[in-house]
């Protein structure tokens, strides 16, 4: 696995990646010249794996060529930098509110290594026509079973890694939330999953953590 220093840049403390649309923001995002060449903040504010990197997190299983299911792209704010970085690979972005994906289908349309799919994350035979040969699953639903949807999708699409932001509140909002991560990983753990990092999002979103896995095959 690459580490985050391979392929991404920092500037103030924040990562930054290499537009691969120059000239277009997707959620007004700093747009910064180092070099000659024009680099998108990435704000831990608006995306959880930008938050995960700020705050210490070391894996990153993404790779320039590598081919990405992104499950809950939402508006595209996440999946614009991954196009960044996969430069030669294909984000597979599935997202279930017509609204999000509308915004989705724009961001899209000037990526040509990003897929936008309207489709429901729990049934991933919906989009399979899609997301064949794919490395890596994001996922970004909150919604209750967070761990079994990553490890459903993973098993589906043979995945090697996964990552997933838990939101605790989706699962049960009276659990205290370290109890509802660490069922996370133990339910991972059963399905498989080898736990190569778990950390907490706070201060930049309340009650969530990011874990990644890979899958033992």
């Amino acid at each position: 696995m690459m580490t985050h220093e391979d392929l991404l840049r920092y500037v103030d403390g924040r990562p930054v990646t290499l537009s691969s649309d120059p000239g277009k923001r997707v959620y007004g995002e700093r747009l910064l010249n180092i070099g000659g060449k024009e680099y998108r903040e990435w704000s831990p504010h608006r995306s959880k794996l930008s938050a995960y990197l700020c705050l210490g997190g070391k894996c990153f299983p993404f790779t320039g060529s590598g081919n990405i299911l992104y499950l809950g792209a939402a508006s595209g704010t996440t999946a614009s930098h991954l196009s960044d970085i996969a430069v030669s690979g294909r984000i597979c972005c599935v997202e279930i509110s017509q609204r999000s994906f509308r915004d989705l289908v724009d961001v899209c349309a000037s990526r040509k290594n990003m897929m936008p799919i309207l489709g429901d994350a729990a049934v991933p035979d919906g989009y399979a026509f899609a997301a064949d040969d794919i490395d890596v699953v994001y996922q970004d639903v909150a919604q209750k079973g967070q761990a079994d949807m990553l490890a459903d999708n993973m098993d589906r699409f043979s995945a090697r890694y996964g990552m997933v932001s838990i939101k605790a509140r989706s699962e049960d909002v009276t659990a205290p939330p370290e109890r509802i991560f660490e069922k996370a990983r133990e339910r991972l753990i059963e399905r498989g999953m080898k736990i190569l990092d778990m950390r907490s999002l706070e201060p930049f979103e309340k009650a969530h953590a990011m874990i990644v896995v890979e899958a033992l095959r």
